[in-house]
């Protein structure tokens, strides 16, 4: 029996002398993305940067495509509770001399997707015109149809749920609200057809992944730690979709642990409609780059070409993405 050994480790079975590692079999053909405030600007970024490969997206409480034209003074200006006549310009320019350079994919692709955006009216945080903005910016590129834009809710700067977080009228630590409002379950029925209830309790299992490993060297302004949730049947082997979920400032691991991670109600629907939820994670820093708040790069703090393939951010996500096909053993 010496040759015959049956260890569990690290998600690895050992048997006989042959290691067998479950991976998850993920469709990446197309993947959803969605984010809060500086996560609803990556999430806006991402998308144009892949719209050949991102074609439904959620975005609560942010501005439209390249709002802070590479800079922090901008962006302070006109893109968050300040706005000015900049913020309605058109600021699809950009992006169309990113398109001519390659730097994007073909604005085109941007037909074929659906949107989802959120404001409260009482988000101190971003200007009504500001969101109103992005809304405008996306009906240039996709019919109203496909483009849901809810502002009328009486709620504040945060990830709406239905029980979890702050009084909703409050924006606060961990920037969850207790509205007895599903954001996570509005967004998904309108971006996905046939849903399945979301599930009362999350039965999947939530994994630690090394950022660092995974991203390689784009992965620098990001935390060493990130998470995907992994619903029981997509644990089975039984094919799963990819949602990345990109959260707000303040709103990362290392300064308010889990709480988002595990309470805006992605995972209750991820559960019964075969959803792996990765949430990247981004770190404080008060050196170069400079992010005390653990915000997205929105503005430029990781390079100019932020909001492009190039940028950094994107390239760690995206390949961090690809890797879990591959590279994540569970």
């Amino acid at each position: 029996m010496k040759n015959i050994t049956i260890l569990l480790l690290s998600g690895l079975l050992i048997s006989s002398g042959q290691v067998t590692a479950k991976k998850l079999n993920l469709d990446l053909t197309k993947v959803a993305v969605s984010g809060l405030s500086s996560g609803g600007y990556m999430a806006n970024q991402f998308h144009i940067a892949h719209s050949d490969w991102v074609d439904k997206v959620g975005i609560i409480a942010a501005g439209p495509y390249f709002c802070a034209q590479n800079s922090i003074k901008t962006a302070l200006a006109q893109c968050v509770n300040k706005s000015s006549d900049a913020t309605s310009q058109n600021l699809t320019f950009q992006a169309q001399e990113y398109e001519k350079q390659n730097q994007i994919s073909r604005l085109e692709n941007l037909k074929s997707s659906k949107v989802w955006l959120f404001r409260g009216t009482k988000d101190a945080k971003i200007e009504t015109k500001v969101s109103d903005a992005l809304h405008e910016q996306y009906l240039m590129w996709i019919e109203s149809k496909n483009v849901q834009y809810l502002n009328h809710e009486p709620f504040a700067h945060h990830f709406p749920t239905l029980s979890a977080g702050s009084q909703c009228d409050l924006s606060e630590s961990p920037f969850l609200g207790n509205c007895d409002y599903d954001a996570a379950g509005n967004m998904l029925n309108f971006l996905f057809s046939d849903l399945q209830p979301r599930s009362p309790q999350t039965n999947g299992k939530l994994v630690n992944i090394n950022q660092q490993t995974l991203g390689g060297e784009p992965a620098t302004s990001l935390a060493e730690q990130g998470f995907v949730y992994i619903p029981k049947s997509c644990e089975a082997g039984e094919s799963c979709q990819l949602h990345i979920s990109f959260h707000g400032c303040q709103q990362n691991e290392q300064t308010v642990g889990r709480q988002f991670v595990e309470n805006n109600g992605l995972n209750n629907w991820a559960d019964n409609n075969h959803m792996v939820v990765l949430y990247p994670q981004t770190k404080n820093s008060m050196f170069m780059p400079l992010n005390p708040q653990g915000c997205w790069d929105w503005w430029g703090y990781t390079g100019s070409d932020y909001a492009t393939q190039n940028g950094q951010q994107i390239k760690a996500v995206k390949q961090i993405a690809e890797s879990l096909k591959q590279k994540l053993d569970i």
